[in-house]
């Protein structure tokens, strides 16, 4: 749609946020040509806007958003989740509890965030002060990243769709297997999932 940054042309702002969904190397290179691309941010639509950082936070790419960081761009509470920063998240959950209900770009809560991290005692602690959306899609990036204990609690605790589709139109099980993360497919096989 467009940049929300007049000075940057709105095709250079999309393809910097792109990039920031984990193309380090290319994040690099157009931030040292355009350090103004840092906080600029692209608007899919008119309610839908995004930053690189966000970027990187929605698809768990640690190295582009601790670069982000060091740049300079901002630690919003999806991006510490998404780091396993607790210290951090239980700090802006504590000043200010309604943090617990907030949203990275495209919508996506923070417990999907959290589970990019594989920090099982992160989820829990933001389950149990009331993140519960986006079990389904937390699921799914626990599977990407084969991070088992942190798929059976979320099965046993966090009720997710075990047939949800990804972006992709993948189900976990499909996931599972695709990556080999075998331990994974047998316990969703056992809790019923589908291909």
């Amino acid at each position: 749609m467009q940049a929300t940054n007049t000075s940057l042309s709105t095709d250079l702002v999309r393809e910097f946020v792109i990039a920031g969904h984990g193309n380090l190397d290319k994040v690099r290179k157009m931030l040292e040509e355009n350090p103004e691309l840092l906080n600029a941010s692209y608007a899919w639509s008119e309610t839908d806007h995004e930053t690189a950082i966000q970027g990187a936070a929605q698809v768990g790419s640690a190295p582009v958003a601790t670069y982000l960081l060091e740049m300079g761009a901002p630690l919003e509470i999806c991006t510490a989740a998404m780091l396993g920063r607790k210290d951090e998240i239980e700090r802006r959950i504590r000043e200010k509890p309604d943090n617990i209900n907030s949203k990275g770009a495209h919508g996506i809560p923070l417990l999907p965030h959290a589970a990019w991290s594989g920090d099982l005692e992160l989820v829990q602690y933001l389950f149990q002060n009331g993140a519960k959306t986006g079990s389904s899609s937390a699921l799914h990036n626990a599977v990407t990243r084969g991070y088992y204990d942190l798929v059976v609690w979320l099965v046993e605790n966090a009720s997710p769709d075990l047939d949800s589709k990804n972006f992709q139109g993948k189900t976990p099980l499909s996931v599972a297997m695709e990556r080999k993360h075998e331990n994974i497919a047998q316990f969703l096989r056992g809790h019923g999932a589908n291909e």
